[in-house]
């Protein structure tokens, strides 16, 4: 039997497939696994900010279209460039286990965020990245940083910016993690939404695809990540809006931190909420009305007005 992946062609997007493509040919030694590599709007516009180009959906459009028209049978997805709208006949049937959400500072002079000096240049896209510095050292320049790992990577040892952030979880699954000076715990910068996981997008009458994956979904991660889109969804949150939140699970019980502000950094309101695992959604809708009724609203009003 062949089945075929769909994935993006950058480095780190082919890691993520081949990953998950020699886990399935481990299980299933009767399976050869193929990849559809697409480029995607997302990867063909690198001067932009993503928040100014239609979000990060750019990022799966193509590949989505894929599996609609039979040219693949799943999809490997970094979740937090998963819109929470998917196509009615699509669904994320699993969620492999996570790997690290939180953000990472790479420099080759500085130790730490709160050693960057006055003026020092910070390169990100991100808007809750660039808000969230800002707010522990507003003395920071925040400049646009897009492309690849490598090519990031590559701008800050030629000397372009005196620090940039990244993904953790990216460095990790790559051996880029030379440079990384500081892992940035969630309560200094809240993470991304999803931040650190793959989503497995499959065609939902596939039955046979999916009872080939099922062995790849890990509960726990299923679980954080249901409160976490619920979080968005409720939120109706894109690119444009600075929005972080990361659940946590312990002894029963799931922590949901949230985090929205406004795009100058002057209006930011952070909160939390606990509750049993298997209301992960509902915490996460909850959690999402309380930072709407704190003003999150009124926030989310002037950005997409």
């Amino acid at each position: 039997m062949e089945i075929t992946i769909a994935t993006r062609g950058s480095a780190l997007a082919l890691w993520q497939a081949n990953h998950i493509k020699a886990l399935i040919e481990a299980e299933h030694p009767s399976v050869v696994v193929a990849l559809n590599i697409i480029k995607t709007s997302g990867d063909k516009i690198q001067d932009v900010p993503l928040a100014k180009i239609g979000g990060k959906g750019l990022f799966v459009k193509e590949i989505e279209e894929a599996l609609l028209a039979g040219t693949a049978d799943l999809a490997v997805h970094s979740m937090k460039d998963v819109p929470v709208a998917l196509p009615d006949s699509l669904e994320i049937f699993a969620n492999p286990r996570r790997e690290s959400p939180f953000d990472a500072l790479l420099s080759v002079k500085f130790n730490d965020i709160h050693s960057l000096p006055a003026g020092a240049i910070v390169g990100t896209s991100s808007l809750r990245r660039k808000l969230q510095l800002l707010s522990l050292n507003p003395n920071l320049v925040i400049k646009d940083l897009r492309g690849n790992v490598d090519t990031r990577i590559r701008k800050l040892l030629d000397g372009e910016y005196d620090a940039i952030i990244l993904a953790q979880s990216g460095l990790n699954r790559l051996g880029q993690i030379e440079h990384i000076r500081e892992t940035i715990a969630a309560d200094a910068m809240l993470p991304a939404i999803c931040q650190g996981a793959l989503g497995i997008e499959v065609r939902k009458d596939d039955s046979s695809v999916k009872a080939l994956l099922a062995f790849l979904k890990d509960k726990d991660t299923e679980t954080a990540l249901t409160a976490e889109r619920a979080y968005l969804t409720k939120l109706e949150g894109g690119c444009q809006a600075p929005i972080g939140g990361y659940a946590t699970l312990q002894n029963g019980k799931l922590l949901l931190q949230g985090f929205l502000s406004d795009l100058e950094g002057k209006r930011i309101i952070k909160d939390q909420l606990e509750g049993k695992v298997e209301d992960a959604a509902k915490i996460g809708t909850a959690l999402a009305e309380k930072i709407l009724a704190a003003g999150g609203a009124a926030i989310l009003k002037e950005i997409y007005k």
